[in-house]
C-alpha cells in the first residue's frame, strides 16, 4: 500500500451520514496495525473521511448501532459543557492521574495550566527533549468559545471564527493528546435567519467507537454554547447548517471489526433503515435523554466521592 484512501460521504442527518460512512469505510478502506493493537488483533480498517452533514439537528439523528445508549450522549454533552472539567490533572503532580485536558477546558481557557520545571525531560515516544526554560502558569488564558461568539456577532461572515485545542509544548509529549483538532464556524443568512455552517478537524478519530458520540455531542455544544448564545444577544433566530467533519485518520480497530459486522454490516439487507435509527425527537428519547442529566450529575458526584482516580 502507497497511499491511505482520501473517502467523502454526504448525509443528510447524523444518523444517516455515520452509515454511509462506515460502509464507505468498510468496503474501501485499508488496513493498518497501530500501537494499540494486542499481537493478537486484526488490523485496522483506515482512511482519511470527509463527512458533511447537511441538516445536523433534523431526524433521524441517532442510530442505533452506535456502542452506547441516549443516557451515554447526555453524558458526553454535558461533559463538553465543563461538567468533568475538575478531573484534569495539576500537571505539576506527578501521581495526579486525572486527565490531561478536556475539549471545553482547551476552548474556554486556553493557556490556563500550570507548567514546572526546567532542563529535560525524556518520553518513550520523543526520546529526549527539552522542557520549558522558565517556569510559567496561567499562560495567556484564551476564552475561545467567547471570542468567536463575539466575532459572529460583529461579522457573521467572518473567516476567522476558530477555536483550536493543540497545545504543542503540551501535547507532543503526552500518552493521549487531543484527537479534536479545530472547530471552525461561518454564518450566512436567509429570510432574517442566520445559519450557522461549522466544521470540525479531527487528527484520529474511532469510527466505530467514538466518532457518533463525538458529532452528536459536539453538535449539541455548538448549537447551546454558540448558536443559541448569538442568537440570545442578537435577538435573531439561528439554526445550525451544514455540518462538516474531517479526520486525518478515521478508523474501526480490528477488535471491533466483528461486532460492527454484527451490529451494523451484517444488518444492512435484512433491516429497514428507519429500524436502524431513533428519532431524537421522539417524546420517550426526549424523555430518557432529559432524565440523564440528574444521573449524570449522581455519578460525577460518586465518582468524586470515591476519589477513584489513583
Amino acid at each position: 500500500m502507497k497511499n491511505i484512501p482520501v473517502l467523502h460521504v454526504q448525509g443528510k442527518t447524523l444518523a444517516d451520514a455515520y452509515e454511509k460512512a462506515l460502509i464507505e469505510l468498510y468496503n474501501n478502506g485499508c488496513r493498518f496495525k497501530t500501537q494499540y493493537d494486542k499481537p493478537e488483533d486484526p488490523e485496522s480498517i483506515d482512511c482519511t473521511m470527509n463527512i458533511t452533514i447537511d441538516s445536523p439537528m433534523s431526524d433521524p439523528m441517532i442510530h442505533k448501532a452506535f456502542p452506547g445508549g441516549i443516557g451515554d450522549l447526555k453524558e458526553y454533552v454535558m461533559e463538553l459543557q465543563g461538567n468533568k472539567d475538575h478531573w484534569v490533572k495539576n500537571l505539576d503532580d506527578p501521581e495526579d492521574t486525572r486527565w490531561e485536558y478536556t475539549y471545553y477546558g482547551r476552548f474556554r481557557n486556553w493557556g490556563q495550566w500550570k507548567v514546572r520545571g526546567e532542563g529535560q525531560r525524556e518520553d518513550a515516544n520523543l526520546g529526549v527533549y527539552n522542557k520549558h526554560e522558565e517556569d510559567w502558569e496561567n499562560v495567556a488564558p484564551v476564552d475561545q468559545i467567547e471570542a468567536v461568539i463575539q466575532k459572529l456577532i460583529k461579522q457573521p461572515f467572518t473567516r476567522q471564527a476558530q477555536m483550536v485545542t493543540w497545545t504543542p509544548n503540551l501535547d507532543l509529549g503526552v500518552f493521549d493528546p487531543p484527537c479534536l483538532q479545530s472547530i471552525w464556524c461561518r454564518m450566512t443568512e436567509e429570510d432574517g435567519i442566520y445559519y450557522l455552517n461549522y466544521n470540525m478537524r479531527i487528527r484520529s478519530n474511532d469510527a466505530w467507537g467514538a466518532y457518533f458520540m463525538n458529532s452528536f455531542g459536539l453538535t449539541m455544544f455548538v448549537k447551546e454554547l454558540i448558536a443559541d448564545e448569538i442568537s440570545k444577544r442578537t435577538g435573531k433566530e439561528v439554526k445550525l447548517a451544514r455540518f462538516n467533519w474531517h479526520a486525518d485518520s478515521w478508523h474501526i480497530y480490528g477488535k471491533d471489526i466483528q461486532q460492527a459486522k454484527e451490529r451494523l454490516f451484517n444488518r444492512l439487507d435484512n433491516t429497514k433503515f428507519e429500524n436502524r435509527i431513533y428519532n431524537f425527537y421522539d417524546p420517550d428519547i426526549q424523555e430518557m435523554y432529559n432524565e440523564a442529566e440528574e444521573v449524570v450529575k449522581k455519578k460525577i458526584i460518586d465518582f468524586d466521592a470515591q476519589k477513584a482516580f489513583k
